[in-house]
């Protein structure tokens, strides 16, 4: 069926057939994206304007289509948008009328956003409100008098121009606050295609600005930008059957299918792309609307001062062929792009360390004349590239500017696989490329902790560089490394550190919070694949930055103590002191006190104590930041008791009932004093309230106490909890995966699980490891975001490492009871 035919079944039938040749509208394939919105608009035109004429003659009163379905552009489930215009003559026809008109509308389920004005109410309202004026911007006559709305465009129109100048910085701050609330479109898992910074009001205020005739955004890219947010939406729409512009998780296969692309990663990429070009042309209009505003308010003192004439905009040289115009970077008029191929790294880098954006025009022009670099590159090339990584905050908006124009990955041809790639990993707040760019960011504030800074910032750059490959990133990236730090002029020996930082950058941390750094095995492991000092200073340095740029999950004072106890352990090693077998640790006196205590009683004894350490930095330690306190770190919980089978599962229960989180664990058998038979099981753990303050130490050692004599059912007591307060369904996590690291220790054998986290789960593991006959002697637990990584070190009853086949079996039992 044809467009005119749709058409005309809609004008023949009324309402039913409108509603019927609105289905069949949206349920073509053959027909989508702009077409099918135009199309729908008209549907809709049609439609409405019969209604309108139905209802008889009446003069001096028109119906008019704002905001998006002024613009035509309708999507399955969008409102119309409606104003009922007349010129204040017979008030109960136009109310009549307008009875006659929204009612049909929803009595067929369609959202309507409506309102009745004369000329003058529909301007006093939109200078009172600035989503109004925005709306009427996009007026469009659908029926009765022409020359009132003819009149009321017009005159709104000339409105927003004259009032510009009072009017776009209020625009601007409405963005920003929207921005604030909604976050960055670019970057988010579940974004709102509308009201998230890049969205579709973004393109709908930089129309706006271009209206007012006071500056214009970059068209280049933008209209192709904005149509492929709207097909996003209108696939939403069709697959959730519901007026939504939020992008969740467990739609977008399905979003993704409809519009016949491979899967979600490239539907969000294609978001993600677009979001970025409206922004970027944000950044770049509103930057041009303060330069105009500023130089009006200026210009007239100063053409009073001079007497008249053309002000001229004054040139402060920043580097060669590059100079500073009206706070922006710009090419000095004796640049020549064509015969200087390093001019866009000293653009940028001038731009950086100066603060300042780069303007539009220069880096088109560069993007337009500048000719390749040579490989390898020059050294001033790799020397301003390493001045741009290091300018800190600036650097984002400078990257942002070249990468814009595809400057980027004509310099690193390997960043096309990276940018705007989505990391689905709730941890992450970034993109894999503007994570690459933060963490340089994190890393130029750890400069002068390092021998070569240039090396910690460009393996900073490139540390996660291998992630738009299959496989392992760290291996992949490796490779990537080798081949990028010999094109941009490093040395075969300066390539083979940037190479082993990028392959090693998850080694501390997942060392330091997942082994047993008391087990020689931990430390030479690392020290072998680290290779020397001065590569273990830059590797320290690139894991914070990495983890901080990551998000708040990712770091803390914790997991830097543990990073920087373990750097001290390696260093030791690499500077060639001996590593000798550890002795079992000595008890502290309240350990020894805690251990006579439950030989006593029979019983467990506990202790509670509250930590706060300052951050492992010592310079940082020195000058913290301004109004920043020492983190804590949770609470020491101390516990002796005497050694019997399920304490493991126990206490990890107990603790689970009162909604404590485990951060550390390590157990061990301290043996009592001579001439007394049997052992107690010593304890030291690090817990934290998940919520609410901490429960008393007695509360806890009298459910510990029917725990471990059976009569509290544990696993009982948190399923009634989860039944009360059931999950909220979301996204299926990835399956559990339960492995045994080989030669990971001498002493034991390691089993480490990694998760979903849940309530209850190291109980259900310490219960699983008791029902397979083996003996924790210490365990690792982390959580990042909704991920739990756990290592257990384990051995048989006899204290011996387990066997190959009995190590996997184990592995394999727990695997499969997390997955039950």
């Amino acid at each position: 069926m044809t467009s005119t035919d749709v058409t005309k079944e809609a004008e023949d039938s009324g309402p039913s057939g409108y509603a019927a040749a609105r289905l069949r509208l949206l349920t073509e394939e053959a027909r989508s994206g702009p077409p099918r919105r135009a199309a729908l608009a008209g549907l809709t035109d049609q439609w409405l304007s019969g209604l309108f004429a139905a209802a008889g003659p009446l003069r001096g009163v028109s119906l008019v289509a704002v905001g998006g379905y002024g613009r035509g552009e309708l999507s399955p489930r969008s409102d119309l948008d409606l104003l009922l215009l007349h010129d204040g003559g017979d008030d109960k026809a136009v109310a009549a009328l307008a009875d006659r008109l929204w009612y049909p509308v929803w009595d067929l389920g369609l959202a309507l956003d409506h309102s009745v004005r004369t000329p003058a109410e529909a301007r006093r309202t939109a200078g009172e409100d600035l989503k109004v004026q925005l709306g009427l911007l996009d007026a469009r006559h659908l029926a009765g008098d022409l020359g009132l709305t003819a009149g009321l465009r017009t005159a709104v129109l000339a409105d927003w121009r004259n009032q510009a100048p009072k009017r776009l910085p209020e625009l601007r701050e409405l963005c920003a606050e929207r921005a604030e609330r909604q976050g960055e479109l670019q970057y988010l898992l579940e974004p709102d295609l509308k009201e998230a910074r890049g969205g579709l009001r973004d393109a709908t205020a930089l129309r706006a600005v271009a209206a007012s005739w006071l500056a214009d955004a970059p068209r280049e890219g933008l209209a192709e930008a904005r149509r492929r947010l709207l097909d996003v939406r209108d696939a939403l729409h069709l697959a959730t059957g519901r007026a939504t512009d939020r992008l969740a998780l467990q739609e977008q296969d399905q979003v993704a299918a409809e519009l016949g692309l491979l899967d979600a990663d490239a539907l969000l990429r294609q978001v993600y792309e677009a979001a970025r070009v409206i922004s970027y042309a944000g950044d770049v209009t509103w930057r041009e609307v303060g330069r105009v505003l500023r130089s009006r308010s200026v210009r007239p003192r100063l053409r009073a001062m001079l007497g008249g004439g053309k002000q001229v905009a004054e040139r402060s040289p920043l580097a060669e062929g590059v100079v500073e115009q009206d706070g922006e970077v710009v090419l000095a008029r004796t640049a020549r792009p064509d015969r200087d191929p390093v001019l866009p790294l000293r653009a940028a880098a001038a731009a950086a360390q100066a603060g300042l954006p780069l303007s539009l025009h220069a880096v088109r022009r560069l993007a337009a004349t500048v000719r390749p670099l040579p490989a390898p590159w020059p050294a001033e090339a790799r020397e301003q590239l390493v001045t741009l990584l290091g300018s800190g905050r600036p650097t984002v908006e400078v990257w942002e500017a070249l990468e814009a124009e595809g400057l980027i990955t004509r310099l690193l041809p390997d960043w096309e696989r990276v940018r705007c790639r989505p990391q689905r990993n709730a941890v992450h707040l970034w993109t894999v490329d503007r994570h690459l760019i933060e963490t340089a960011v994190r890393a130029s504030g750890f400069t002068r902790r390092v021998h070569r800074p240039d090396l910690l910032l460009v393996a900073a750059l490139l540390h996660d560089i291998g992630k738009g490959w299959p496989g392992d990133h760290s291996v992949a990236g490796e490779t990537i490394a080798r081949d990028v730090a010999a094109r941009i002029g490093f040395d075969r020996a300066d390539t083979a550190v940037l190479a082993t930082l990028v392959r090693h950058h998850l080694l501390l941390v997942e060392t330091a919070t997942r082994r047993d750094l008391d087990d020689p095995a931990t430390v030479r492991a690392v020290a072998e694949a680290v290779g020397t000092e001065h590569t273990l200073e830059l590797l320290h340095a690139l894991t914070e930055a990495d983890a901080l740029a990551t998000g708040p999950a990712a770091w803390s004072s914790w997991r830097g103590s543990l990073v920087a106890d373990l750097v001290k352990r390696v260093s030791a090693v690499l500077a060639g002191d001996p590593l000798e077998e550890p002795e079992a640790a000595a008890p502290t006196a309240e350990q020894e006190r805690l251990a006579v205590e439950a030989f006593r009683t029979g019983g467990p004894v506990l202790a509670l104590r509250a930590q706060t350490e300052p951050p492992a930095d010592p310079e940082r330690a020195a000058a913290p930041e301004r109004g920043a306190d020492p983190e804590p770190l949770g609470v020491e919980l101390l516990i002796a008791v005497p050694d019997q089978a399920g304490v493991l599962p126990a206490v990890a229960g107990v603790l689970a009932m009162h909604r404590l989180t485990v951060r550390t664990a390590e157990l061990r058998s301290h043996p009592l004093p001579d001439g007394v038979e049997g052992s107690v099981l010593l304890l030291d753990w690090r817990v934290a309230a998940e919520y609410g303050s901490l429960p008393q130490a007695t509360r806890l050692r009298a459910d510990l106490v029917r725990a471990l004599d059976g009569t509290l059912d544990i696993a009982g007591r948190l399923a009634e909890r989860d039944a009360a307060y059931p999950r909220r369904r979301g996204v299926e996590p990835p399956p559990p995966r339960v492995t045994v690291a080989p030669a990971a220790s001498r002493l034991a054998t390691v089993i480490e699980v990694r998760a979903q986290d849940a309530p209850g789960l190291l109980f259900r593991l310490g219960r699983a490891l008791e029902g397979a006959g083996v003996q924790v002697r210490s365990a690792h637990v982390s959580t990042l975001g909704a991920n739990a990584v756990d290592a257990f070190y384990v051995t048989g009853r006899g204290g011996a490492p387990l066997p190959g086949e009995e190590a996997v079996s184990v592995a394999r039992e727990l695997e499969e009871l997390l997955r039950a």
